[in-house]
């Protein structure tokens, strides 16, 4: 039986696509984030509405799942947010350049990861970012990281209003291709997680974090459950790009 996946984006940001929809997948069994604990993430933003998180990687760069973003849409970032209706600890900042890795096409999983230039370099006092991982570095089996965003907490939700971070446990390359197929998952390219809680709808493009470091980005899931217990969240790898990033934060 052939398995949907969910790309973890709103099917109406996409109205010209005529494959299977590709749905936003928040935190589960998640709580609250300390305010401010996390000064890299950043709310992806379309009609002042989130549909995507991403976080900080220099002043002026963020990163993000390539499906976020159609190719035409006009899209600004939040960041130094905790609650999203409160916009005197956050700032707005339009987007100035689009850079989805050359490699990604939205009838695969594969490179799902951006780079959005910002208009202007952050300054608030609360927003920092983040820490990518060396060059070829990997996580082991069963290591505790953890995971943000303002998504759902069910499938069929709406966003939240307030960031919420939950841990997960990262699992076996093997098993998570076991149970995804090797069509749709790529040990070389990918990461998946496990636990009570995890990522859902409109959690895309968040950070995956182990220690003080985003080591993957949030990329698809199974689109009728959130953390499903069969078929995994699945993240980018940062490691693999590396080289790209560093290419595409400098031109």
């Amino acid at each position: 039986m052939t398995i949907i996946i969910s790309l973890l984006l709103l099917a109406s940001l996409l109205p010209h696509l005529t494959f299977t929809a590709h749905v936003n997948v928040g935190i589960v069994n998640g709580t609250e984030a300390k305010p401010h604990s996390r000064p890299y993430m950043v709310s992806l933003q379309k009609n002042r509405e989130h549909i995507c998180g991403g976080f900080l990687i220099s002043d002026q760069f963020v990163l993000t799942a390539a499906h976020c973003w159609n190719g035409k849409e006009v899209l600004t970032v939040v960041v130094g947010a905790h609650d999203l209706r409160n916009s005197k600890s956050s700032n707005r900042i339009d987007v100035l350049s689009y850079k989805p890795h050359p490699n990604f096409t939205f009838s695969s999983t594969q490179n799902d990861i951006m780079l959005l230039g910002l208009q202007e370099k952050v300054e608030l006092n609360n927003v920092k970012w983040i820490s990518l991982p060396k060059k070829g570095e990997d996580v082991a089996t069963d290591t505790v990281c953890s995971v943000a965003g303002w998504g759902s907490q069910t499938i069929n939700g709406e966003p939240t209003n307030r960031l919420m971070e939950a841990n997960v446990y990262i699992m076996n390359n093997t098993e998570c291709g076991n149970k995804w197929g090797t069509f749709q998952f790529s040990a070389s390219q990918m990461m998946c997680t496990y636990g009570h809680s995890g990522s859902c709808r409109y959690d895309s493009g968040g950070p995956l974090v182990c220690g003080n470091t985003a080591v993957g980005v949030t990329s698809f899931a199974y689109d009728k459950l959130c953390n499903s217990p069969d078929y995994p969240n699945v993240y980018t790898k940062i490691s693999p790009y590396l080289e790209w990033i560093l290419n595409g934060s400098a031109a």
